[in-house]
């Protein structure tokens, strides 16, 4: 395996303890901007959203009442339409109709009672047996873990954070 050397990084550093102090407020200055440059995105969207609603409402309105008059005059016209029912689509002059079967699904009312049923039945096919490793656990007994061959524990690393003063009020 070719190991490749990591490029030097293009970003000056702090001088020193001031230069760093004078730094970490301008971050603050920046996060608590980002701050609100993304809560007016949002209130301009919201905005945005509320003026269209009414013409999207009218417009969905109109879309449904169409598409439910057409397919008033193909289910009235289906037999002629689809030769007999041996075609599923019909091709018009300004686009088609079809009918399409939808998937099958499977809806289950009171689980509970579905689940004991077939366990009391033997209806061991329509179970799912799911069994998982529970890392948690292991996290919780690292000494223990540890052991079982193919288990490591491990730190994810050390990482880096800047928490300008008065941080914790901005995020809440």
């Amino acid at each position: 395996m070719t190991r490749t050397k990591r490029k030097a990084e293009t970003v000056p550093a702090a001088r020193d303890q001031a230069e760093a102090e004078t730094w970490i407020s301008r971050i603050g200055e920046l996060q608590r901007s980002l701050v609100v440059e993304q809560a007016a995105l949002a209130e301009t969207i919201a905005k945005a959203k509320a003026m269209t609603a009414d013409t999207v409402a009218t417009i969905n309105a109109e879309l449904d009442a169409l598409t439910r008059g057409v397919q008033i005059w193909a289910e009235a016209h289906r037999h002629t339409l689809t030769d007999g029912g041996r075609r599923k689509t019909v091709a018009l002059g300004t686009g088609s109709v079809l009918w399409r079967l939808a998937p099958p699904a499977v809806r289950i009312k009171g689980p509970d009672a579905v689940l004991a049923y077939l366990l009391k039945h033997g209806r061991e096919e329509f179970l799912r047996r799911k069994i998982e490793i529970d890392k948690a656990a292991m996290l919780g007994m690292p000494g223990v873990a540890g052991a079982i061959p193919g288990v490591t524990i491990a730190s994810s690393g050390e990482e880096f954070v800047v928490e300008p003063a008065g941080a914790k009020e901005v995020a809440a």
